[in-house]
């Protein structure tokens, strides 16, 4: 595979963080010839702890096609964090835009100039109980579309084993695998062409998310609910719920905004969605 230049900044970042993760994690990486030697692609990646941004950039580094991370784009301007974020070549957001197309257009930008754009879908750590990918966000459809990329689904997990998602303290023993799993690019052409509707949107991005789950499924031996774990159905069911009994809307946000935590929040999803 051929490696593209990866610079100063990447290298430097490498040399920090690449040695702790060697120590802290076994490393169980599959699917790296499914990573594009040339031109512009996405990876559109699972996200269950605060550790495994590190940890798949990690695998994908060594792949020879280093990833770039989309980040809030007042991230740039801020001292050494932004002389690193631009020397790394991570991507603004432009999340203040009325128009959600522009918002990505650095995005866009990087994968028409032959970059690896990595999207973590669901926006945020998945609140998923059992930690599968939930609903995702509609912004890596509107740049695959745009661009007509290859979209490289990637599933991963063992970071969320030594950091569990919120946790404050890792569990570093015993030993931890990180599992990654790459897996064809993402059948997307039957959206190309079209109008970026809502609902055409809604319907790329899903079938971006069940490529993803399935790879997860295969790296964890079991299958992934019927239905995918919705944060919004779950905080709709809470207000109706603090509604009912009297309690106040804060703290049903505040519930809502919780880490996911057992079956309970699947029940909620679950009646919010019988009520409608």
């Amino acid at each position: 595979m051929s490696r593209r230049r990866i610079g100063f900044w990447y290298r430097l970042a490498a040399v920090i963080a690449k040695p702790p993760l060697l120590v802290l994690i076994k490393r169980d990486w599959r699917g790296m010839e499914n990573i594009p030697a040339d031109g512009g692609f996405i990876t559109a990646v699972n996200h269950n702890s605060h550790l495994d941004p590190f940890a798949y950039a990690h695998f994908q580094y060594n792949t020879g096609r280093v990833p770039r991370f989309l980040a809030k784009h007042g991230l740039f301007k801020k001292g050494f964090i932004g002389a690193f974020m631009r020397g790394t070549g991570q991507i603004p957001v432009y999340r203040e835009t009325t128009n959600a197309l522009s918002a990505f257009r650095a995005a866009i930008e990087a994968v028409e100039r032959g970059e690896c754009v990595a999207f973590y879908p669901e926006g945020t750590l998945t609140r998923d109980p059992d930690l599968w990918p939930m609903t995702a966000k509609t912004g890596v459809a509107r740049v695959a579309l745009q661009t007509k990329c290859p979209v490289i689904p990637v599933a991963q997990w063992g970071a969320n084993e030594v950091l569990p998602p919120y946790a404050k303290k890792p569990d570093v023993l015993p030993r931890k695998t990180h599992h990654v799993l790459a897996g064809e690019p993402v059948d997307l052409a039957r959206f190309y062409d079209k109008e970026m509707t809502p609902d055409l949107l809604k319907e790329a991005t899903e079938a971006i998310m069940a490529a993803i789950t399935e790879l997860l499924e295969e790296l964890r031996g079991e299958k992934a609910p019927q239905k995918r774990y919705d944060p919004r159905e779950v905080r709709l069911a809470q207000r109706r719920k603090a509604k009912a009994t009297g309690t106040s809307g804060a703290s049903a946000e505040a519930e809502g905004d919780a880490p996911a935590g057992g079956a309970s929040s699947r029940t909620e999803q679950g009646s919010s969605e019988e009520s409608k």
